[in-house]
């Protein structure tokens, strides 16, 4: 679904990306894990297009996103919906209108064709008979929940996470993993997780990779990463994902 060849990126004068190749394969969950700092976020970011390498490609199902602008741009992202770290919700308006926002701005619905969507998903993500609150009543979880409402209320091929569970206890994050995962199934959208939850993310994805010094240094399945050899990787996922070696950015 997305392939991204020899990607290079440079930000403040700081190599970030340092020639990513990376295969994301159409209805699984990925997940990307590496220390603070190492550009996932940035990764993420290439992905749908909201930064463009400095050298390498970009491919989203047959077409090399790096060099559209505009208007075809755009239509690619309309596959894409994205759950940010925060949730990213806007504090002026209720739950029902946030995750109504996608369909009122990008897709012109009115009327029954919104309410109907917007109940449907908040009831996906156990959120029924939420609508009428506003973020800053809600818990961090509860805001996750209506993130994720948001990302799927239009249906998208593509969901992007970077780091959806960060600030939530481990309780409260085991309950967003699982409910990511649960909806990833049901819809079969492909799903991109940047995240630190070690080892939690060896039980809820297909793949797992992993980005250091700026390259992809592993992709495997679960089971084959956590065997490598490698002493770094080995090192890093036995701490929980708290190791860290010599700076290389502050990127994400």
């Amino acid at each position: 679904m997305i392939k991204l060849v020899g990607v290079t990126k440079t930000l403040g004068g700081q190599a970030v990306l340092r020639g990513v190749d990376l295969v994301i394969p159409p209805g699984k969950v990925t997940t990307i894990i590496g220390r603070s700092g190492e550009g996932k976020s940035v990764l993420l970011k290439h992905m749908i297009g909201l930064m463009q390498p400095d050298q390498g490609e970009v491919w989203v199902d047959g077409t090399d996103i790096s060099r559209l602008r505009g208007h075809a741009l755009n239509e690619i992202r309309k596959r894409f919906a994205m759950l940010f770290q925060g949730a990213a919700l806007f504090d002026s308006l209720t739950v029902f209108e946030n995750v109504a926002f996608p369909l009122r701005e990008k897709l012109r619905l009115k009327g029954p064709d919104v309410d109907r969507r917007v109940e449907e998903k908040l009831e996906q993500v156990g959120l029924s008979g939420m609508g009428h609150k506003f973020p800053a009543e809600l818990s961090g979880g509860m805001r996750k929940r209506v993130g994720l409402a948001r990302a799927l209320v239009m249906e998208p091929e593509i969901i992007l996470f970077d780091e959806p569970t960060t600030g939530l206890d481990p309780l409260m994050a085991k309950s967003i993993h699982d409910l990511i995962t649960g909806m990833q199934r049901k819809l079969g959208f492909t799903a991109v997780m940047v995240s630190h939850e070690i080892p939690e993310i060896f039980g809820i994805s297909d793949y797992v990779a992993m980005l250091k010094d700026g390259r992809i240094a592993l992709m495997a399945e679960p089971r084959a990463f956590q065997r490598t050899d490698d002493p770094d990787i080995r090192e890093f996922i036995s701490v929980g994902g708290t190791v860290s070696w010599p700076a290389v950015d502050q990127a994400g």
